[in-house]
């Protein structure tokens, strides 16, 4: 491939992938903005409560989908569609089995989860019903997230982009006839969020109905080796929610201690926010992903190498471009949140998006560097980042930084983190660079 169709590729994957995120990160930041004017400061507190569960189960998805998915590029630049089929197998169905396992836990354990995660009277209730639908549709999540990689690796990224957003924009539309019109409250709200990947999994059926897949459902044959290196090479998407969702109750914790519901609730605004500049990376680092696992695959170092210098120009543009929007509206940002006109609640907000967002760069330079050393089969380096970033720096920073400088701790907290795992990250990347140096 020469370089120009070389970038082409790399635009068409990666803006498509971008769009795609994008929607996604509208899931949350729908509900947030209709929440917050459907039920106040209340209802954004529950909802913040209750995001870190959709994390997790979003994180199972997509550890299946990007483990699976490159394991599968890499078979298929080699010509084995037999041990394709075997890799899809094998992430539908430990994908069905933790889907399994959450709407269990939904039935029946809902009330105390919401309980344990800080709810308490109105917001306690709100919880419990987001909480209780969300895990409900627990499978339709994590196997959608399975497809969408798949699909978008068998060369499909605009049929994949296109089921994400009409599932999203579909979201959006339910969210507001849930919520208003019908007046549904809290539970309008996670049932247009749950029909959404239902959605988004119909529309992917033109990929079968037409004969253009390369994988395909077979009899599994159970390999314990094949499992273990999809869950390792996904791994790194999985701790990246994960570790988000852990992030947000300690954050939480915290905030209520320092400035109670009316503090939760500013952090929610910034955290939904947060959602949507994550996910512009994550759609960055996923049109990547394809292109470096097939291009490693064939062996064409140069190529994957080039892919990645394309993403990381591209991410501190982005960046960029990103902060400075975030800067200049922080202010009317937080105020599009604030139904109940809480100049404090606001106030709080606004300074967070200041100085949360200081992190942007160092993001966006640590998810793209997990997931290219995912993507050419070295998971430790991108599970020692993916660590760093997501509890080894960041739970004690909040702590230390919170005990020192109160909310402006709070704030700071993550910038000093993701600065700190990007030092480790460059080094990572120059260790890898000279073992490839020394190979030659």
């Amino acid at each position: 491939m020469e370089q120009k169709s070389c970038f082409g590729e790399f635009a068409r994957y990666s803006v498509l992938s971008i769009l795609g995120t994008l929607g996604v990160s509208c899931y949350i930041l729908a509900d947030t903005f209709f929440i917050s004017e459907g039920m106040g400061i209340n209802g954004l507190a529950a909802l913040n409560l209750a995001i870190p569960i959709f994390n997790f189960i979003y994180g199972i998805g997509l550890m299946l989908g990007m483990g699976g998915a490159t394991k599968f590029s890499i078979c298929k630049s080699r010509g084995d569609r037999e041990q394709g089929n075997q890799v899809f197998s094998h992430a539908v169905s430990a994908g069905l089995a933790a889907g399994l396992f959450f709407f269990v836990a939904g039935l029946f354990f809902s009330g105390e989860l919401a309980e344990a995660l800080g709810g308490e009277g109105q917001v306690l209730a709100m919880t419990d019903t987001y909480l209780k639908w969300l895990l409900l549709f627990a499978p339709a999540f994590i196997l959608n997230n399975i497809l969408l990689c798949f699909v978008r690796n068998d060369g499909g990224p605009q049929l994949s982009t296109a089921a994400m957003l009409v599932g999203n924009f579909a979201n959006i539309l339910f969210d507001y006839i849930f919520i208003f019109p019908m007046g549904m409250g809290i539970l309008g709200a996670i049932l247009a969020t749950g029909f959404s990947p239902v959605l988004s999994i119909l529309c992917m059926s033109p990929h079968w109905l037409r004969k253009k897949n390369h994988f395909s459902l077979v009899r599994l044959i159970p390999s314990a080796r094949l499992l273990q290196q999809e869950l390792s090479i996904g791994l790194p998407s999985l701790i990246a929610q994960v570790s988000a969702g852990v992030v947000m109750i300690v954050f939480n914790m915290l905030i209520l201690g320092l400035e109670g519901n009316r503090g939760v609730a500013a952090y929610g605004v910034v955290a939904n926010i947060a959602l949507v500049v994550t996910a512009t990376y994550n759609g960055l680092s996923q049109g990547m992903q394809p292109l470096v696992s097939s291009f490693y695959g064939g062996g064409r170092e140069r190529e994957y190498r080039q892919v990645l210098r394309y993403g990381l120009s591209t991410m501190l543009v982005i960046s960029a471009a990103l902060y400075l929007i975030v800067f200049l509206l922080a202010e009317p940002i937080a105020g599009l949140f604030n139904s109940e006109r809480d100049m404090l609640m606001q106030a709080m907000a606004a300074e967070g998006l200041a100085l949360y967002f200081l992190s942007n760069v160092f993001v966006g330079f640590n998810m793209l560097l997990a997931t290219f050393f995912a993507s050419v089969e070295k998971p430790v380096p991108a599970h020692i980042l993916s660590l760093l970033r997501g509890f080894l720096l960041i739970i004690p920073l909040a702590f230390l930084m919170a005990k020192l400088w109160g909310m402006t701790g709070i704030w700071l907290t993550y910038p000093a983190a993701e600065f700190l795992t990007a030092a480790v990250g460059l080094a990572l990347y120059r260790r890898f660079r000279a073992a490839g140096r020394g190979r030659r």
